[in-house]
C-alpha cells in the first residue's frame, strides 16, 4: 500500500508538470544543461563549449543570451546519454519521471533500513523541501539520495553493490569528504575492500565508456574549470559566507570548515569504531559533510533525507524537534514556493541548521536505548 501510495503520488506530480510545460519552463531548469551537454555528446562534439551549448539551448527555446554550462565530471555522462536523442521538453518528463522513481525508491529503502515503522513519518520524505527543489531544477541530488539510501541498504549484505551504488555521488565529492574519510577508515580498519572496489569499478566503467565516445573529454573538461570562475561566485553555504566575511579573495578559508570536518572524521571513527553502523554514525558524518561543503547548492541537500528521517525516528516524543522541523521544513518551502534563486544567499542557514537539528533530535539516543528502538532492530560493526 505505501509503495502504491508512493507511485500514485509521482504519477500525479509529473503529470501536473508534463501539463504545464512549455519551452520557458524547459529551458529555465538546471536540467537544460545536462540535456544540452548529451545533445552534442551524441554528435561528438564538445558538451563542455559554451558556443555549442548556447546553440542548442537557444534552439531548445532558451531566451538568454548566457549559455547554462555543467560543471560536473564527465564520468556518468555515458549514462544520461538518451537525453541526446530527444528534444528537450520529452527529455525533461523523462527525467522527471526518473527523479521521482528515485526520490520514492529511497524513502523505501530508508524505511526498510530503518526498521519499517508503521508510523508512516516517512512519507514526509516527500514533502521534504530540498528534493522538491531538486525536482523543480532539474538536479542531480536525488541521484545523491539514492545512491545513499541504496548504501546503507546493501552495506551488510551486498558491499560491491553498496560500493557501487555510490558511483552517483562522484559527480560532486566534495559533499561527501567527512564521509569518505571515514569509509576508508572503516575499510581499512575491518579489512574490507569491496565496498571500496565496487565503487571504483563503476567508476572505471562509467568513465570508460564515456572516454570511448569522446577522448578529449577530460581536457574538455578542464579548460571549462579555467574559464569559469566558479571560485569568485557567491555560493549559498556556511563556508563561502565565512570567506566573504573574512576575505572574500582568499580562497583557502572556505576549505578550513571542511579539513577540520575531516579530522573530526578521523577522531569520531576511532571513538566509534567498536558500536559502528552505517544506519547511525554515517548520519552523523552525512549531516556533517553537508554543514561544511564549500560547494553545495539547496537542492543538493536532498541526499540529507536518511539522516533526517533517522532523526525524526529517534526524536518522536521530542515536542519541541517537531516544532523545529516544521519551521525549517516551513523555511525551505518558503524558497521552493517562492522559486528563490539557488545562489541567492537565503539558503545559507539550510545545512548547518539541519546538522543542529540533528543533534538536537537524537541527543542521547545511544545512552538510553532509543535508537534501537526508533529503528525497530540492533545491528553492529563490531
Amino acid at each position: 500500500m505505501a509503495i502504491l501510495i508512493m507511485v500514485a503520488t509521482a504519477g500525479f506530480v509529473v503529470a501536473i508538470y508534463a501539463a504545464g510545460l512549455d519551452r520557458q519552463s524547459v529551458t529555465g531548469r538546471d536540467y537544460i544543461q545536462y540535456w544540452a551537454a548529451e545533445r552534442l555528446l551524441t554528435e561528438r562534439q564538445n558538451p563542455y563549449d559554451p558556443a555549442l551549448i548556447l546553440r542548442e539551448q537557444r534552439a531548445a527555446g532558451m531566451t538568454d543570451t548566457a549559455p547554462k554550462v555543467t560543471l560536473s565530471p564527465p564520468i556518468a555522462f555515458f549514462w544520461m546519454l538518451p537525453l541526446g536523442a530527444v528534444g528537450a521538453k520529452t527529455g525533461l518528463i523523462g527525467w522527471l519521471v526518473l527523479s521521482m522513481g528515485a526520490l520514492c525508491l529511497s524513502i523505501f529503502l530508508v524505511w526498510h533500513e530503518l526498521g519499517r515503522q508503521t508510523s508512516g513519518y516517512h512519507f514526509i520524505g516527500l514533502c521534504f523541501p530540498p528534493a522538491l527543489c531538486c525536482l523543480m531544477a532539474g538536479q542531480l541530488g536525488i541521484f545523491f539520495l539514492l545512491g545513499m539510501a541504496s548504501f546503507l541498504r546493501l552495506v551488510r549484505t551486498r558491499p560491491w553493490l553498496a560500493g557501487a551504488a555510490l558511483f552517483p555521488c562522484a559527480l560532486k565529492p566534495h559533499l561527501f569528504l567527512p564521509l569518505a574519510v571515514a569509509l576508508a577508515l572503516w575499510s581499512l580498519r575491518r579489512k574490507e575492500p569491496r565496498v571500496a572496489g565496487g565503487f571504483f569499478l563503476a567508476l572505471a566503467v562509467s568513465s570508460g565508456l564515456t572516454l570511448w565516445i569522446d577522448p578529449r573529454i577530460w581536457s574538455e573538461y578542464r579548460q571549462i574549470l579555467h574559464a569559469v570562475p566558479i571560485m569568485d561566485v557567491f555560493l549559498p553555504t556556511a563556508s563561502v559566507a565565512l570567506r566573504f566575511a573574512i576575505d572574500r579573495h582568499a580562497h583557502w578559508i572556505e576549505f578550513v570548515p571542511e579539513a577540520a570536518a575531516g579530522a573530526w572524521a578521523v577522531w569520531y571513527s576511532w571513538r566509534e569504531r567498536t558500536r559502528w553502523d552505517w544506519a547511525r554514525q554515517g548520519m552523523l558524518l552525512l549531516m556533517v559533510s553537508l554543514a561544511v561543503a564549500p560547494y553545495c547548492w539547496y537542492s543538493d541537500q536532498a541526499v540529507l533525507l536518511p539522516a533526517v528521517l533517522a532523526g525524526i525516528y529517534a526524536a518522536e516524543k521530542k515536542p519541541l524537534s517537531w516544532v523545529l522541523l516544521g519551521a525549517m521544513m516551513a523555511g525551505g518551502m518558503v524558497g521552493v514556493i517562492a522559486a528563490i534563486n539557488l545562489p541567492s544567499p537565503f539558503y545559507v542557514w539550510t545545512a548547518p541548521a539541519w546538522l543542529g537539528w540533528y543533534l538536537y533530535a537524537t541527543a542521547g539516543a545511544n545512552r538510553t536505548g532509543a535508537a534501537e528502538a526508533a529503528r525497530g532492530l540492533e545491528r553492529s560493526y563490531v
